[in-house]
């Protein structure tokens, strides 16, 4: 079995190819914090958390981001935390296993792609209309082009297909 990468030739085959490598490098982050997520004592996540924003908080009680870590620490350290962990891991393996298959270039691998992230895109659409954030409305635009270059790529890539002989 020979193995045939995704070889960029366009400037948007460029773009395709360092979108779905961001989706993967994001899968594999996902994965991670699941893992941690699962293996921490909420001690350990408290502690890191204050390690990560105490100082700024020093500095600006108002600080927006570091606020909101504070704030989510503390929700995982409550023990909020086994959805998330499964969330992420689940998340991320599909991820990671889908933009693995779109480089080797496995053709089922595209439509698949297409529904996984056009899924995601409308939780994140409903996500931006129950609690809008800067950071979700960018992934939002993010995923929208992404999904748009995976279907152009797909596109490409049945037109070079010879057409099936009947049987």
């Amino acid at each position: 079995m020979t193995l045939r990468f995704f070889h960029p030739k366009t400037l948007l085959d460029k773009f395709y190819e360092i979108g779905i490598i961001i989706k993967g490098i994001d899968g594999v982050l996902e994965l991670i914090g699941g893992i941690l997520l699962l293996s921490l004592s909420s001690g350990v996540i408290l502690h890191i958390t204050h390690h990560l924003v105490d100082a700024e908080l020093a500095e600006n009680p108002h600080n927006f981001i570091a606020v909101h870590v504070l704030h989510a620490g503390m929700q995982l350290a409550q023990g909020h935390n086994l959805f998330a962990a499964l969330f992420l891991l689940i998340h991320g393996g599909v991820k990671v296993g889908l933009v693995t298959a779109l480089l080797l270039n496995k053709h089922w691998a595209y439509p698949v792609g297409l529904a996984v992230l056009g899924l995601l895109l409308v939780y994140q659409l409903y996500q931006l209309v129950v609690a809008p954030t800067f950071g979700m409305a960018a992934l939002s635009v993010l995923d929208a082009v992404i999904i748009w270059l995976i279907w152009r790529e797909w596109q490409q890539v049945q037109a070079k297909q010879p057409p099936a002989t009947p049987q």
